[in-house]
């Protein structure tokens, strides 16, 4: 299993706790909830550097390399979109869509953990 995938897989879980603890206490998105969120994106953008390094310096993909990127691609906008949805609707529903983005993002590395590795886990 991929250090990255495992370091992922953590990231998520804590955002995750700290989006459902926002979820249930609070009535507007708070900043650990939004900054949880941050740390996601961040890690996608190392996530993403790092994996076009390895296949640079020559790791193959098991899988399509369009879908890996694609996946990509699209993770990295799911955090922002979430965001960007907090802080223009400051409700309880916001804190509901920034508790899904690690989830989302879990299953998405998961797959992407898929593509890059072939498919053990199926």
């Amino acid at each position: 299993m991929d250090p990255y995938f495992l370091v992922g897989t953590a990231v998520c879980a804590l955002s995750l706790v700290v989006c459902l603890a926002a979820v249930i206490t609070k009535t507007y998105p708070g900043d650990a909830a939004i900054i949880s969120v941050a740390v996601v994106e961040l890690f996608l953008i190392v996530y993403g550097v790092a994996a076009g390094i390895r296949q640079g310096g020559g790791e193959v993909l098991r899988g399509e390399t369009w879908e890996f990127w694609g996946y990509l691609a699209t993770a990295l906008i799911i955090p922002v979109a979430a965001f960007w949805w907090a802080i223009a609707d400051r409700t309880r529903w916001s804190n509901a869509v920034l508790a899904a983005v690690p989830l989302t993002i879990f299953v998405m590395l998961f797959r992407m953990e898929q593509i890059w590795n072939g498919a053990p886990f199926v």
